[in-house]
């Protein structure tokens, strides 16, 4: 990624902090301050990131390194982009939040823009893709209570096994994973599961008529990049169709030119019900999600019903028209398409007893490695981050890799 200016160098930049008389935290005291502070809910790699620019993140050494995780493909356009900051930077001074008591000069150009972006009547701008997800499902059932007149508390969201769509109650509920669900209960219910890529399993579980809508990501990022036959989702949407059900795509790793598309949807022309964005729909420097819709399903929901402090501030409107204007002027789904085919070509090269597969869409992808050849995923990250570059293993035996660009 081109960025504008004169940049300091890593040894420039630690000269210039200490002449500040800022204190550079040690490798060791980060992960130290972490353990002894911090809920132990994520083990990292042992990387101590202090910056990063474009497709690069530096340590507190100063040692570079590609950064192929891209913050869970919440920057696709690169770190810190530039345009993308001065937006931030240029609205954080004048205004950072209204609440939605009252009207602001952002929240209705943002709007039109994402709307007009993405080929919807309405959005309903969130923080966190969580949010979005659980928005989304709130829509969901609101629409099948008022539109399909299925009877009172007895709508079913259908989702499929090894899904990954957050971390709250419900969503967990929905889950297959032991780790996202263990000792979490009791369960929201109302959640059918299916195999995922199984077309007719949907459409035997659509046989229900108090089913309001099927939830599915067009590629299961978590789960370790696993993609579906060609043709899976088009066929999903058509059976969701022929039975009044709702399509819900959730977008949030796979959308924004992650995939080689716009949206991984658009690979089979698909065009969901409601459409859920996150990550990369703030280039990574502010938490924004959204859930799109057209006004039979978003108009369900009335004044006072659902919505967020935070969702829909000035600041995340501004920072998501600068996310969304980059990866459209920048090409980033084209650049998507061209550098994954080149990177699994690449790694369809490598003559390893470790690796057992290649798989992936645009730049999400990931190897798969064969368990009991005496190393582990987490082994060969290490491995790769001593030399120069980040990524991180899923279920023990996956690894993504997934640059931003």
């Amino acid at each position: 990624m081109g960025v504008s200016g004169t940049k300091k160098t890593p040894a420039k930049q630690s000269a210039a902090k200490q002449a500040a008389g800022t204190k550079q935290v040690s490798a060791e005291s980060a992960i130290e301050l972490e353990s002894k502070f911090g809920a132990h809910n994520y083990a990292p790699l042992p990387v101590i990131l202090e910056r990063g620019e474009g497709v690069f993140v530096w340590d507190t050494s100063g040692k570079r390194y590609y950064d192929f995780l891209a913050s869970y493909s919440a920057v696709n356009q690169g770190h810190c982009h530039p345009k993308i900051i001065e937006a931030l930077v240029q609205q954080a001074r004048k205004l950072t939040l209204t609440s939605r008591a009252f009207y602001n000069d952002s929240l209705g150009e943002f709007e039109k823009f994402i709307t007009g972006y993405f080929g919807y009547e309405k959005v309903l701008p969130m923080n966190t893709g969580a949010e979005g997800v659980e928005t989304a499902m709130k829509l969901a059932r609101k629409w099948a209570y008022e539109k399909k007149k299925i009877p009172e508390n007895q709508a079913k969201i259908i989702v499929c096994a090894g899904n990954f769509h957050g971390r709250t109650i419900s969503i967990v509920s929905a889950s297959t994973d032991p780790e996202s669900s263990g000792n979490y209960g009791p369960f929201t219910p109302g959640f059918v599961v299916i195999p995922y890529n199984d077309a007719g399993a949907l459409a035997n579980a659509l046989s229900d008529p108090t089913v309001a809508a099927f939830l599915v990501e067009p590629v299961q990022g978590e789960a370790g990049v696993v993609v579906p036959d060609e043709g899976y989702l088009s066929r999903c949407f058509e059976l969701c169709k022929k039975e009044n059900v709702l399509f819900i795509a959730d977008e949030i790793q796979t959308g924004i030119g992650r995939t080689g598309k716009r949206l991984a949807c658009d690979h089979e022309q698909v065009r969901p019900d409601l459409l859920i964005l996150g990550k990369a729909l703030s280039g990574g420097v502010y938490p924004v999600s959204a859930v799109l819709a057209d006004d039979e399903i978003m108009l369900c929901i009335k004044p006072g019903q659902h919505g967020s402090t935070y969702g829909g501030n000035p600041l995340a409107c501004r920072v998501a028209i600068a996310a969304l204007t980059v990866a459209k002027e920048e090409g980033l789904a084209e650049n998507s398409e061209r550098m994954g085919q080149l990177l699994r070509r690449e790694l369809g090269q490598l003559k390893s007893k470790r690796i057992s597969c290649v798989r992936g869409k645009g730049l999400f992808n990931a190897i798969v490695t064969v368990p009991d050849s005496g190393i582990t995923a987490w082994d060969i990250c290490l491995a790769l981050a001593a030399n120069g570059l980040l990524a991180k293993p899923t279920h023990n035996d996956i690894i993504r890799f997934a640059p931003p660009r």
